[in-house]
């Protein structure tokens, strides 16, 4: 038997658990972690040289798939490298499971290299820390690595989802001899039930009270996974009962007839009249955070008299919008689906509703169809090539039942304004836990490598440069398709209040660099296109979001004083539409 034995039954605890892919950054202190998962035959690897990299990339395979993803990394510095990504799935609630190889505690302080505090390293931002024994002769060691490693497994995919850290501290050798058996034995699983939570009939009764007392019902999403059981419930509320479903494009709530998606545009700067007839009785909200400042604030505004939020869990309360009178601990689509079927058999459908709910639905609906026309103007199928003319033109030529990764600063919020149609059936997901910049690439690589769908990720250039190590470690996932937007800066700070009027706006935050991407195209050996004109760029999409051997990157040359001067166009039209 291994002197190592209980780090190679480590992996095989993996697998049994339901791990089936590791994520592994080089070293040697962690190598008998490495050595343990590269063997098995059951666990995919991906190896990263980047762990920062390495992280953002395991981050993207959870999103994908909701499955806990293990990330291997040697000792030191290396740990804190995968801070940004820990902390993305921390708040953004993805599963990761992060083994740090470490030297044994007693060598701490003692100049010795790649030895830091590795213990806790995470602090507040992992769902727990485990630190693992150093050494493995007396039997309890073993029942004390399985019970941990079960236990963490778990706590991964516990309502919030999120990372654990397990800190494995490693003596030499770490590498078996020729002749040594390198044999995976069995291992002692603890499978924790799953639990659901339920209402007792007392606390339903009340909420059926509150929901009749209500005249006017507003439904909001946050960000949320594309999930179409969900969706065909919010619309048989709207349709049925008259109840507006205000969504954003990260909370998957994609443009039809009935869902109300341009409130970025209608919401702004809306006076204390338009704000109060607006103003819901009672106020529904799931999913996690909303992307726009304008919905966030007409909700903090114009506080609806009642507020539930429906999460699973009560370990938290999310009263971002600081007006909640009820935290609802259920599954959003069963508590929907349960409030839909009980008003259903007690006959509050939308022809029982009064006039006043017909009224409120019809005006979040007109408003909604006032601001698609201003849009649907400002941007017309030809002219200039702006960011935002790109990313409509992208979203129209998007292939029904791909993957959308949206990257954070503006590409995201040019999505949102511009919106999907909801029959393209367009899974969108977007690093909204902290809204970071870093990462967003290494994001969407880790998505496509655990879908067959094709992913295509909008991108801006300063987002694009800061992760292009995501594309370093070979092979780059051929369903995957990067339009990026290099208007040469951080184009946001041109298009946000305050920085775009101080004198130092170039040098200390828009930052121009004057890269294109072909070189890094060329290394990565994905395939590389240039796009400086909208007709141009309409052209090419068809063949671009074909299927093909290899990834595709489509770089967009912009220019950020005339995407500038059309964002400044947008919002003078809508304090004229306000107006009228």
């Amino acid at each position: 038997m291994s002197v190592l034995q209980p780090i190679v039954n480590l992996a095989e605890l993996l697998y049994r658990k339901g791990i089936t892919d590791v994520v592994i950054s080089p070293g040697s202190r962690s190598a008998p972690l490495t050595l343990a998962v590269a063997r098995h035959p059951h666990l995919n690897t991906r190896v990263m040289a980047d762990e920062r990299s390495a992280c953002f990339v395991a981050l993207g395979m959870a999103i994908q798939t909701r499955r806990t993803v293990a990330v291997i990394c040697t000792s030191g510095s290396a740990v804190y490298n995968l801070a940004p990504a820990i902390v993305e799935a921390f708040f953004g609630q993805a599963p990761l499971l992060l083994l740090t190889a470490d030297r044994p505690h007693e060598w701490l302080h003692q100049q010795d290299g790649q030895t830091i505090n590795q213990v806790g390293v995470f602090g507040s931002h992992v769902k727990r820390s485990y630190d693992l024994p150093a050494d493995y002769t007396h039997p309890d060691t073993r029942w004390f690595i399985e019970r941990s490693l079960n236990e963490a497994i778990t706590l991964t995919q516990l309502y919030p989802q999120g990372p654990v850290h397990i800190n494995v501290p490693l003596r030499e050798p770490f590498y078996p001899g020729p002749d040594e058996p390198f044999v995976y034995e069995p291992v002692r699983i603890i499978d924790t039930c799953p639990a659901q939570p339920t209402l007792s009939p007392d606390t339903w009764r009340e909420l059926m009270t509150e929901w009749e007392q209500s005249e006017r019902t507003l439904i909001a999403v946050g960000q949320i996974p594309h999930d179409p059981a969900l969706l065909a419930v919010l619309r048989k509320l709207s349709d049925e009962m008259g109840i507006p479903v205000v969504g954003e494009i990260v909370g998957n709530i994609a443009r039809n007839d009935v869902f109300i998606t341009r409130s970025d545009t209608f919401l702004s700067g809306m006076d204390d009249q338009s704000g109060h007839s607006l103003r819901p009785t009672l106020l529904l909200t799931i999913g996690n955070s909303f992307l726009t400042r304008n919905l966030k604030t007409f909700l903090r505004q114009f506080p609806a008299h009642r507020h539930w939020h429906i999460q699973p869990t009560v370990d938290r309360i999310n009263d971002s919008l600081q007006s909640l009178t009820r935290l609802i601990p259920a599954e959003p689509l069963s508590f929907l689906e349960k409030l839909y079927a009980d008003l259903d058999y007690q006959g509050f459908l939308q022809g029982d509703e009064d006039e006043e709910t017909h009224t409120y639905l019809n005006h979040w609906q007109t408003l909604d169809r006032q601001a698609t026309r201003l849009l649907e103007k400002l941007l017309p199928a030809t002219g200039q090539l702006t960011d935002w003319s790109a990313v409509n033109v992208t979203l129209e030529h998007l292939p029904p039942q791909s993957v959308l990764h949206l990257a954070n600063s503006m590409p995201v919020r040019y999505a949102n304004l511009c919106g999907l149609a909801e029959a393209n059936q367009t899974q969108v997901s977007a690093n909204r836990g902290v809204s970071g910049i870093d990462g967003c690439l290494s994001t969407a690589v880790g998505a496509a490598l655990m879908t067959g769908k094709l992913v295509t990720l909008l991108i801006g250039d300063v987002a694009f440069f800061y992760d292009r190590n995501a594309l370093w470690s070979a092979p780059v996932p051929p369903n995957l398709r990067i339009v990026l937007l290099n208007n040469d800066s951080g184009h946001i700070f041109r298009i946000i209040d305050g920085p775009g009027r101080q004198p130092e706006l170039e040098p200390y935050f828009e930052t121009p660099h004057g890269y294109t991407a072909k070189n890094t195209a060329d290394d990565a050996k994905v395939a590389y296109t240039h796009c400086d004109s909208l007709e141009t760029l309409t052209a090419l999409l068809p063949d671009f979001f074909q299927p093909g051997p290899t990834a595709r990157l489509l770089e967009i040359t912009t220019d950020k004083r005339a995407n500038q001067e059309q964002f400044m166009t947008y919002k003078a039209q809508v304090q004229a539409l306000r107006a009228t």
